[in-house]
């Protein structure tokens, strides 16, 4: 039987007028009280599922790579890569990983991948026990980022994944890689090639939702964020998500909801989506 746990990682800070799109702030600074700098506090946290003697990651969070004028620019909030400390309370190093999956190669997701800014040293790539999944589409647009999310992405991160010989890109919705449980969904609205994890067995279904739905407030529909690279794209694929999370009882795993990291989904009498069942961690 699967066991998932919720991994935290470096917690971020990030403007809430660009995390929450055309939502006016009166009512998203409801949702989240933002500082004086307007930002938000965010988490960047990871999933960890182990089954059958694998030890799987879904994503690594920003971890701690950015030298101290990136960090503060980002709002990386702490020095230390803070995923790594979260793995060894659960009795686990980086080596013990198998595979790590990647929904995006933004920093924010896979910056973990790499080791602590040191100045003067070279970035060096984590998990060197572990293969790296990421989706055909999003490899190509991290390797030849469009202008508008070319800061999104980390040239060298890119680099270390084709020289490590353990990258996987993945190109169909099963891999033999991970078993029958295991199977991908694609959305395009937030960046090209978004893949997600779905877990699904006789006893539960888990969706790794990522940045389709970052966390509890953008379960409602409307609400996007001004990073998305097309909102009406990713407004449909996310209500076709939520359709089926409901439709399969599944639990949704949230990356970036700093209190929140997991629920199921219901519907009210006008056919808005509500967040039920919600597990803190």
């Amino acid at each position: 039987m699967a066991k998932f746990t919720s991994i935290i990682g470096n917690s971020q800070k990030l403007d809430g007028g660009a995390m929450f799109g055309n939502v006016p702030k009166t009512i998203w600074s409801q949702w989240m009280m933002p500082d004086e700098k307007n930002r938000v506090t965010l988490a960047c946290r990871a999933l960890l599922i182990q089954q059958d003697n694998k030890n799987i990651l879904l994503e690594t969070g920003i971890g701690a790579f950015f030298n101290p004028v990136l960090r503060e620019r980002y709002g990386v909030m702490e020095e230390d890569h803070i995923l790594l400390q979260s793995l060894q309370k659960k009795g686990l190093s980086h080596t013990d990983i198998d595979f790590v999956i990647l929904s995006h190669l933004h920093f924010d997701h896979a910056g973990g991948l790499l080791s602590k800014w040191e100045d003067g040293k070279a970035a060096t790539l984590l998990f060197p026990n572990a293969r790296y999944l990421v989706s055909q589409s999003n490899w190509e647009r991290a390797c030849h980022p469009h202008p508008r999310d070319r800061a999104s992405f980390v040239p060298e991160l890119n680099q270390l994944l084709a020289q490590s010989q353990r990258l996987v890109i993945i190109e169909n919705e099963t891999n033999d890689l991970l078993g029958q449980h295991f199977r991908f969904m694609f959305t395009e609205g937030h960046t090209p090639g978004l893949m997600h994890t779905v877990f699904q067995d006789n006893n539960q279904t888990v969706i790794f939702a990522s940045d389709l739905i970052p966390g509890l407030p953008w379960v409602h529909v409307p609400v996007s964020m001004g990073y998305d690279r097309s909102p009406e794209c990713l407004i449909d694929e996310k209500k076709k998500m939520l359709e089926f999370a409901i439709k399969e009882n599944a639990q949704v795993f949230y990356t970036h909801d700093p209190q929140h990291c997991m629920s199921r989904i219901t519907q009210d009498e006008k056919g808005k989506f509500i967040p039920v069942d919600v597990i803190t961690g």
